[in-house]
């Protein structure tokens, strides 16, 4: 078996006919996506679109228009993008972590079924979301004018404004339907490829305006090599702290079954640097982008005006807001998929043990500890490759085209693209060995 040679696991795809089904089905959502975010919404000055956006593109808007892969510059029937589906998950999560009702605590309890309830009434959720976000984006769309008094909108109607906001609201829900069929018949999570495509289909304009800037010496050869040698540090650095982990130490005693003697054996749990990987991030910059992009919307309003000046995106104010919340989101992801009680318990119940930590509640506070410390070292470096590029975009001019945030993405679901690819490569392998143990049927099923 290969699993461990890059070359033969590229070979191997091609032997595994479920595999191959699967990176197919991915390929053409994609495409599907792709070709749904350049269909553009009729009634719209598409010149006089094009020119506020070039104003704004180191702003919110510009930033918010990577994530929809050119989809909101356009005003595109995918304008939204997932956002509304994201913004109501957190809500929903914060919600279930919170204990505010108690029916969304009943239903985690009532597995698959409970789960299935929990998607529906998240869908829902969106659907009210992206339908008032909608509304709101249209409505101040037909208030705006582009440099030079252009008017955004041809017929600004009562009319074109609810058909506008159903388009829209009709677009976030196919996206989101997209996003579970990929991850249901795909190979990972289809909301999270669904972000990387948009972020990686700018990448050809970003090398060729970097190419372009060489080429009319408005940067010298030297700085743009030093900009490329950066962002291969910086995605070197997120692909090392996105795999590393904090092996704690397991011992089992040896016990008897039977006449067989088991146990006697040291283990390790493995725990990650980084757990809530790119999940951390697309929250807080989904909570944040809200106010700014009704601000930027609505230039000419008091509190808008007040919100751009004090958490513009760039700001000081901007900057720690979105390192919190990142900070926030990594401990609260970790108390929703992490229960070290769990663990404790476990490990107690096989007779395992922490070398010089007592079984029960000692193990559980240890963990606890471990866990705490290693995830605000993954949460401040996090924050950190956030922040970074922005920062030395906006206070020295350094051109970097991707921002923190579009990297870490990029990274993070690249990697674990790559890590469920290897899954159903090991079980392909596998599958041949365990037929001829007696075992019908297929071993499992990543990523369903």
């Amino acid at each position: 078996m290969h699993e461990n040679n890059p070359t033969a696991n590229i070979l191997n795809i091609f032997q595994s006919p479920e595999l191959k089904k699967r990176l197919l089905f991915v390929a053409i959502a994609l495409a599907v996506f792709r070709v749904a975010a350049v269909i553009p919404i009729p009634g719209i000055n598409t010149e006089a679109l094009a020119s506020f956006f070039k104003q704004h593109e180191g702003g919110m808007l510009g930033f918010l228009d990577i994530f929809s892969g050119g989809a909101l510059g356009k005003f595109s029937v995918l304008a939204l993008g997932i956002m509304p589906y994201i913004n109501a998950s957190i809500i929903m999560s914060l919600i279930k972590g919170a204990h505010v009702i108690p029916a969304l605590e009943k239903l985690s309890k009532e597995g698959e079924y409970g789960r299935r309830k929990e998607n529906q009434i998240t869908r829902v959720f969106a659907l009210v979301l992206s339908l008032l976000q909608g509304f709101g984006l249209t409505l101040a769309l037909t208030k705006m004018s582009a440099p030079g008094n252009m008017q955004m909108v041809v017929d600004p109607s009562w009319s074109f404004i609810l058909t506008t906001t159903l388009t829209l609201a009709t677009g976030t829900m196919f996206l989101m339907w997209l996003g579970e069929q990929m991850t249901e018949k795909g190979i990972g999570n289809g909301i999270s490829l669904i972000i990387f495509a948009g972020i990686v289909d700018r990448l050809p304009s970003a090398i060729s305006s970097l190419i372009g800037l060489v080429s009319a010496e408005e940067i010298q050869l030297l700085t743009a090599i030093l900009i490329v040698g950066a962002a291969v540090v910086i995605m070197g650095l997120v692909v090392w702290v996105e795999t590393a982990q904090r092996q704690i130490p397991v011992q089992y005693a040896k016990r008897m079954v039977g006449n067989k003697m088991y146990g006697g054996q040291t283990s390790y749990l493995p725990l990650k640097i980084d757990q809530s990987g790119v999940i951390a991030v697309i929250f807080a910059m989904s909570v944040l982008s809200m106010p700014l992009t009704i601000a930027q919307f609505m230039p000419e309003s008091p509190w808008a005006q007040k919100v751009m000046q004090y958490i513009g995106h760039g700001n000081w104010a901007y900057t720690l807001i979105y390192v919190a919340l990142i900070i926030f989101f990594c401990y609260f992801y970790n108390s929703m998929s992490f229960n070290p009680k769990d663990i404790a318990e476990n490990m107690k119940k096989w007779g395992g043990f922490i070398p010089g930590i007592r079984p029960g509640d000692a193990t559980q506070h240890y963990i606890e500890w471990v866990m705490n410390r290693i995830t605000l070292s993954g949460a401040l470096f996090v924050s950190a490759i956030a922040v970074l590029p922005d920062f030395l975009r906006f206070k020295f001019n350094v051109p970097f085209y991707f921002g923190g945030t579009s990297l870490l993405i990029v990274v993070g679901v690249a990697l674990d693209t790559v890590g469920q690819v290897q899954a159903h490569l090991l079980a392909h392998n596998y599958q041949p060995l365990m037929k001829g143990r007696g075992i019908k049927g297929r071993w499992f099923n990543v990523g369903e």
